[in-house]
């Protein structure tokens, strides 16, 4: 199901032009426009979903069976050395298009333009803390 004012829906439907590298009837796979690095590129299931929480199974087992060979094929052409996989989920996570997408961003060195970075803070859990959150988690599952 596509979603109307959807960029990307459009763009998997052929409605608004994209630069391709893959598609097959699931998953489609073109150019960032706004390339972080040569060969950023997107990858959507051609299915709606607003987010990772949005995603099925179906869905996420369609993209994710194709990133390595995409990853593979960017990384050949690019000469990169290395390769982040990004995915943002909701706003506060700097997601700008409400329709699930994985960014493969080629990596050539630490000043290519591209940095991920978290602090880790001074909380310090202790092994039980650890525990009860594991297995709260694993509870939803």
């Amino acid at each position: 199901m596509q979603k109307e004012n959807c960029i990307f829906c459009k763009i998997a439907n052929h409605e608004i032009p994209s630069h391709k590298v893959f598609e097959n009837e699931e998953v489609l796979a073109f150019l960032d426009l706004s390339q972080v690095t040569k060969g950023h590129t997107l990858v959507i299931p051609k299915q709606h979903a607003d987010n990772i929480y949005d995603l099925s199974s179906e869905s996420a087992q369609a993209v994710f069976a194709t990133v390595p060979e995409i990853s593979r094929a960017i990384q050949q052409e690019t000469g990169a050395a290395g390769m982040n996989l990004l995915s943002n989920t909701g706003k506060v996570a700097g997601q700008s298009v409400s329709h699930f997408h994985l960014h493969l961003i080629p990596r050539h060195d630490k000043h290519d333009g591209f940095g991920a970075k978290w602090e880790v803070h001074n909380e310090e859990y202790t092994a039980d803390e650890l525990a009860t959150i594991a297995e709260s988690i694993k509870n939803r599952l």
